[in-house]
């Protein structure tokens, strides 16, 4: 996954200080480098002396085309004094990327009474003149350039863009039709181009068949790596050498399909028909792709796919996530619950050395090829893109990892807010029983990434939409001051 290119916009306005904006300039871009996120950051240097977009209308055209040219996928506009903001807006919305609106607070007044810099009062003006422009934009407190909110806000602004360009390049490779009784698998492939660019790839359990068989066959360099991965990993001792080898094959024929297709993310039909035709299943070859960041989901949900992208963006491709089954509740925890599937969690979140790969528990053939076992706990983020008659949007919840009993199957048990509020949404939809888990807190970073993705609305269900809005405004870093009240 290459990198995500930041268009580096500082601004400032003749009538303030030009010296304070220059250094300002530089002060925000070392900080924003200082916390350590990797991007690469194209800045305005070579368009005019200062390295800073002002008041020559001039300007617009030639950043936009610089920003253009090195293909950005979001771009910052620190104010670093009043700023320009007819010239921002022009930039902004020539590009049509994630905006991101901020400057740093302002000095008390100088002695004489004059203001150096006016800063808040040109994120002002700018805001409005984004509005006039129709250009949707992220905003980060006034603060400086220090403070622990500009850092919370520019990271999760960065998040969000990730989130948005993937999702915008989304492409999926669809390995057999939906099962004909998994109906809550229907999606509408039309209307995923149409809305929001996405394609699907689709090719046959036929195709995956064949390629499996020649990849079999040889000794290829990935495919001996994939086999010696899955012994150094895995205790395969319930499996033959043949059947390592054969689920090695598959997923190395897996990601030359995706790999070809220029698609991000899998869905499979993972049972029956693949069983019947290649005698074993595809969980642990799931699990392998899906630690390599290319996500895997069952059952050929797309809408979990999806899902998948998304939130493995908002991470910044720094963890893997896990495709689950939300089954049935806790024994003991009225706010416990059970996520779980057949064997497609990544071995990277086990919590044994060495997770059994084993033959299927619930079918009659028994195939092999399911990576079963308990993964690691802790906080975690739970979500859902999904939809129907026309609306779509993304369930968000935070959870936690619990103790609980053991399953067959890859699973973990986790414990929610409020298990009912939670089950009721699902229930009423448009969710489904599948959803996706990450180990990090995503909930910022895609509730931002909605504002830039037309037809999907965020659907937070803990934290609230208000404490997501709160946090993001820094309202909780805010040193609390008691006052008396005016009446």
């Amino acid at each position: 996954m290459k990198k995500l290119k930041l268009g580096y916009a500082p601004t400032r306005r003749f009538t303030f200080s030009a010296e304070d904006a220059f250094k300002y300039k530089v002060e925000i871009r070392k900080q924003i480098e200082s916390f350590g996120m990797d991007i690469d950051i194209v800045d305005l240097e070579g368009i005019n002396e200062e390295g800073l977009l002002y008041d020559d209308h001039m300007n617009a055209d030639l950043i936009a085309k610089r920003f253009k040219e090195e293909e950005v996928d979001a771009v910052f506009f620190p104010h670093c004094n009043f700023g320009t903001e007819d010239t921002v807006a022009r930039v902004a919305k020539q590009l049509g990327k994630p905006t991101l609106l901020w400057g740093p607070r302002d000095e008390a007044p100088l002695a004489d009474g004059m203001r150096l810099r006016d800063t808040q009062c040109g994120i002002f003006a700018t805001g409005k003149v984004l509005r006039r422009f129709n250009v949707p934009f992220t905003y980060v407190t006034n603060s400086w350039v220090t403070d622990p909110v500009f850092e919370r806000g520019f990271t999760n602004f960065v998040a969000a863009a990730n989130v948005v360009r993937q999702f915008k390049s989304l492409r999926i490779l669809q390995i057999g039709p939906r099962p004909a009784s998994f109906w809550t698998m229907m999606c509408n492939e039309g209307e995923l181009l149409e809305r929001f660019g996405i394609e699907i790839h689709p090719i046959t359990l036929v195709d995956i068949q064949l390629r499996t068989k020649k990849i079999a066959s040889g000794n290829s360099a990935e495919l001996l790596d994939t086999i010696d991965y899955i012994k150094e990993r895995l205790d395969y001792s319930e499996v033959t050498e043949d059947d390592v080898k054969r689920i090695a094959a598959l997923k190395v024929a897996m990601k030359s399909f995706a790999r070809e297709t220029g698609s991000s993310a899998i869905a499979i039909q993972c049972w029956s028909s693949l069983q019947d035709a290649m005698s074993i299943m595809p969980c642990l070859a799931n699990a392998i792709l899906t630690d390599e960041q290319i996500p895997v989901t069952c059952e050929t949900d797309i809408h979990g796919a999806i899902t998948s992208i998304m939130v493995q963006a908002a991470a910044m491709n720094e963890h893997p996530t896990f495709f689950a089954d939300i089954t049935v509740r806790h024994p003991e925890n009225d706010n416990g619950e059970l996520l779980f599937h057949c064997g497609n969690f990544p071995v990277s979140l086990s919590v044994e050395q060495k997770p059994k790969l084993r033959k299927h528990f619930l079918f009659d053939d028994h195939a092999p090829g399911t990576h079963e076992g308990e993964i690691k706990g802790g906080g975690m983020t739970i979500a859902r893109f999904d939809g129907d008659h026309g609306e779509y949007s993304m369930f968000l919840g935070r959870a936690r990892g619990i103790e609980g009993p053991y399953s067959r199957g890859s699973y973990v048990w986790v414990e929610v807010n409020d298990w009912p509020l939670w089950e009721e949404k699902l229930v009423k939809g448009p969710y489904v029983h599948h959803s996706v888990g990450i180990h990090a807190n995503v909930i910022p970073a895609i509730y931002e990434a909605c504002n830039y993705i037309p037809g999907l609305t965020p659907d937070p269900v803990d934290p609230t939409e208000q404490e997501i809005q709160r946090w993001l405004r820094g309202s909780d870093l805010v040193r609390k001051q008691r006052s008396d009240i005016l009446v």
